[in-house]
């Protein structure tokens, strides 16, 4: 079983914010520069928030507002679950399928240590099997 700790040491921790006040243009244009589908929104060194392109589609293109207008912190989900580095990556799918989330921040006493997504954990499920089906057809096999 695969913890979220050891899919962060494998992906590394760094977390790409913004804040609150910026502007959902930049931070559109940050993800696209980033080749990420989320930022953690920051302020005064505390995640407040977490804007993502769902986010953009939802709050701000279907409810005709203009990104160089808006806020993030008036789109910014807010509400939001977190894991720990020691839970288990089924346990963090589970909570992401029941809140329909696909991203959620990982905290470690008190401290953001990353930021895991849907993809994160499909990988890792996907690998896990893949060394699996390998070790099986070793055995039969041998």
């Amino acid at each position: 079983m695969t913890t979220i700790g050891q899919i962060l040491q494998e992906k590394g921790g760094d977390v790409i914010s913004i804040s609150p006040d910026a502007t959902v243009f930049d931070a559109i244009k940050t993800m696209a520069d980033q080749n990420v589908g989320a930022l953690v929104v920051m302020e005064r060194g505390k995640v407040v928030g977490l804007i993502t392109e769902r986010t953009y589609a939802r709050e701000v293109v279907l409810k005709g507002r203009t990104s160089p207008a808006t806020l993030v912190r008036d789109v910014m989900e807010t509400d939001l679950p977190y894991v720990s580095p020691e839970q288990m990556v089924e346990e963090c799918m589970a909570v992401m399928t029941e809140t329909r989330l696909r991203h959620l921040p990982v905290f470690s006493r008190g401290e953001l240590v990353g930021l895991i997504s849907m993809g994160d954990l499909v990988k890792s499920i996907i690998g896990h099997q893949e060394f699996t089906i390998e070790q099986l057809l070793h055995y039969i096999q041998s």
